[in-house]
């Protein structure tokens, strides 16, 4: 499954973006989730990243882990491609 994981990163972690990045490479390898491409914005979040899930339990563990160590926050978003949302419009009666 496809996510849009929003997120910030806290001002203690925003120098040590190579230890932060490193660690959270790891960590989502480590729960199955790839990581498709990430995108440093303007705002009030500080990224989005594009990663492929096996499920919602594991994207849970990886905002629990992340918060934990400090890092900041994350918001996941489950992301439908065009077809499904096709699929999703003809069962609404479209």
């Amino acid at each position: 499954m496809k996510y849009v994981l929003i997120g910030t990163i806290d001002a203690r972690w925003a120098l040590k973006q190579n230890e932060r990045v490193e660690a959270g490479m790891a960590e989502a390898k480590k729960l199955g989730i790839k990581i498709e491409s990430t995108h440093y914005v303007h705002g009030p979040h500080d990224f989005v990243d594009i990663v492929d899930a096996p499920d919602a339990e594991s994207m849970l563990a990886f905002s629990l882990w992340y918060a934990n160590k400090g890092f900041g926050r994350l918001m996941s978003l489950p992301a439908h491609d065009s077809a499904t949302m096709a699929r999703a419009g003809k069962r609404a009666g479209g």
